[in-house]
């Protein structure tokens, strides 16, 4: 009867659904009735077992309510070895629990992330077990960001506008630090996975935990402080380390979500110090891990990545110390040899005789380098007499005295031109003056001659130019003289 029922109902179902939110999924499940198939009125005193009431409401929901879309944010998402997918599903009144079978073989099981805001088509259902209301999903879409994931893409695109993400600004990790510091929960499995990792492959390494809450409101605040203290420790009071260790284990979105703020991911970009981001597990990604020089897929990986394997280092040492060790026998047994070859040879007869023709060829360089040397030496003095002698003649006051001479020379020279041209330019002037006096008017005024001028300084020549009463100006030898015309007679 309930496959009968449940069939009636799925073929029912419109192609496009309409879509509950979380909240209102559960509100529609506190909103049936009873039981479908019995009276109201009346009342089975019989008992039922756990599982026949739980396996009841499970019918009923799957009758009632059946496959639906449901719209919501992804918290929590959980992916087993075994192929299946457990997540939850929420709003802001309310979540309810998610169970994907197969899900890598489902539509649109890419979608599923932590703080995907997704629609899933679903069969409402009980997970018996438990008791626990759930819902199976079909298949999954995108429906849009979810807050914590929009806040994480924004904060990401904005700092990686500001180049905090940039490889260049990214500094290498030191081989062989000697101190790293830990800053994470004191009471987290994260901090003990680090300190085995580190007892097990460099037990040399010196331990410095900065305890921080990783989880809650405040902790991005505790984090970018321990972070600053051991990016200074001169200032702090703290050791100074050569590589700093920042994370947590493994947890949802909104576990992590300190490690998003925009404060941590700053204060590690500001850090002079090398930090290894070790958050949550291999597929959790925050903005940490960004800004980081290194990320780290999870607490342990990060500190095997901070430090060499001892054990490798000291089976290397011993290889190289057995090489060693062969290369300097071999060299001393070639030593011996040669020596003992050199013993049985000349130098068993006559010692002398092996030297004497390098003493000569000592000798004969010992001359000839004294004698190039005095060659040399020669050389340069010669060199340096000239270079001397090219000085005095070249000095400022050599060369001042021979251009004060030469400026001498050419004032006299110029004032010997100078008066002979001012000679010869005076005996012309003056033969010019005798020439003015004989054919100017001075020599006709000396005859008693006179010029005649008008009121207007023209010279009058005619009597027509001049009429009764007309004042007249009249120059002779010694001066000028004014008159007034009174009968002007023309010559007739």
């Amino acid at each position: 009867m309930v496959g009968i029922y449940r069939s009636y109902f799925v073929s029912k179902v419109p192609k496009k659904p309409k879509i509950f939110r979380a909240g209102s999924l559960l509100s529609a499940c506190q909103r049936l009735p009873v039981d479908l198939f019995s009276k109201p009125h009346v009342v089975d005193t019989n008992p039922l077992s756990v599982t026949q009431l739980l396996r009841r409401m499970k019918n009923l929901l799957e009758i009632q309510i059946g496959e639906v879309w449901v719209e919501g944010e992804i918290s929590n998402l959980r992916k087993q070895g075994s192929g299946h997918w457990y997540f939850s599903l929420k709003d802001e009144g309310a979540q309810i629990q998610c169970a994907m079978f197969g899900a890598r073989k489902r539509q649109g099981s890419e979608a599923l992330l932590d703080g995907a805001k997704v629609r899933v088509f679903a069969e409402a259902s009980v997970y018996e077990a438990r008791g626990q209301l759930q819902i199976i999903v079909v298949k999954a879409e995108l429906a849009g960001v979810g807050d914590l994931l929009a806040r994480f893409e924004a904060l990401k695109r904005k700092l990686a506008a500001e180049g905090l993400f940039d490889p260049e600004r990214k500094q290498p990790l030191p081989k062989f630090p000697r101190t790293i510091g830990l800053i994470t929960s004191a009471s987290g499995a994260a901090l003990q996975d680090i300190l085995n990792v580190l007892a097990r492959r460099a037990p040399w390494v010196q331990s410095v935990l900065l305890p921080v809450r990783v989880q809650g409101r405040g902790a991005e605040l505790e984090i970018a402080q321990a972070i600053a203290k051991l990016g200074d420790p001169e200032r702090y009071g703290y050791p100074h380390c050569q590589v700093i260790i920042v994370g947590r284990g493994g947890g949802s979105i909104e576990d992590l979500w300190n490690f998003n703020e925009e404060i941590v991911a700053r204060a590690i970009a500001a850090c002079p110090i090398p930090i290894i981001s070790a958050v949550g597990h291999e597929i959790d990604f925050t903005i940490a891990d960004f800004a980081a020089d290194l990320r780290a897929p999870t607490p342990s990986a990060a500190a095997e990545l901070a430090v060499p394997d001892g054990t490798v280092l000291t089976s290397r040492l011993k290889v190289m110390r057995k090489r060693l060790q062969r290369i300097a026998h071999e060299r001393l047994l070639r030593i011996r040899t040669e020596l003992t070859a050199i013993r049985r040879g000349i130098l068993q007869n006559d010692g002398e005789k092996l030297l004497r023709e390098s003493m000569q060829q000592l000798d004969a360089t010992r001359s000839n380098f004294s004698q190039a040397t005095k060659d040399a030496l020669m050389t340069v003095s010669a060199r340096l007499s000239e270079i001397r002698f090219r000085h005095r003649a070249l000095h400022p006051a050599q060369v001042l005295d021979l251009r004060l001479s030469y400026l001498a020379e050419n004032r006299r020279r110029l004032e010997k031109a100078s008066h002979h041209l001012i000679t010869r330019k005076n005996e012309a002037l003056n033969s010019l003056r005798g020439i003015l006096r004989t054919l100017g008017p001075d020599a006709t005024f000396q005859r008693g001659f006179s010029i005649t001028f008008d009121q207007a300084g023209n010279l009058i020549r005619s009597v027509s130019q001049v009429k009764l009463g007309t004042q007249i100006t009249s120059r002779v030898l010694d001066g000028s003289f004014t008159s007034e015309v009174i009968t002007p007679n023309p010559i007739r």
